[in-house]
């Protein structure tokens, strides 16, 4: 996915120690250092507060677009509201929940679980479906709700 260095390159523009935004993030600095390397891969709502902490897109940091900032409402992330979202999303482009499934590698109980609220979406899925349909990841998590979809990064 290459949040890593994304992660690392606004941390050393901010001159934030990684001890410090682990703090923010209530994780320890390993657990942190991690995530930048990615050995382990950040859950969204680590992501979520880092982006917020720091004001950028989930979009520039996921490299989905250059575009780093936007208008968001920097609100605590909502299971709700992102499932809602990705329901509407997935009726928009006729997809079943399983169709929607297997192109995560997953199964719709998962699809129907994230639609319902019951959790959150998963850092490697939201990336997943945000690459292949290019929706925009703050839109999907509620962060913005313009645009929605985003031109993506030529490879």
């Amino acid at each position: 996915m290459n949040y890593g260095n994304k992660m690392k390159e606004i941390r050393i523009e901010n001159k934030i120690m990684q001890k410090d935004i682990a703090n923010y993030l209530g994780i320890s600095s390993i657990t942190y250092s991690h995530y930048e390397t990615e050995d382990t891969t950040i859950p969204i709502k680590h992501l979520y507060n880092f982006c917020n902490y720091f004001n950028v897109s989930l979009d520039y940091i996921l490299n989905l677009t250059n575009k780093k900032s936007n208008n968001f409402n920097n609100q605590k992330l909502n299971k709700i509201t992102s499932g809602s979202r990705l329901k509407e999303f997935r009726k928009e482009q006729k997809l079943t929940q399983g169709k929607l499934a297997s192109v995560i590698n997953s199964d719709k109980t998962v699809i129907c679980a994230y639609e319902k609220g019951k959790n959150i979406i998963a850092t490697p899925f939201l990336y997943t479906i945000c690459k292949k349909y290019n929706i925009s990841a703050d839109y999907l998590l509620g962060r913005t709700d313009n645009p929605k979809y985003i031109k993506q990064l030529k490879k």
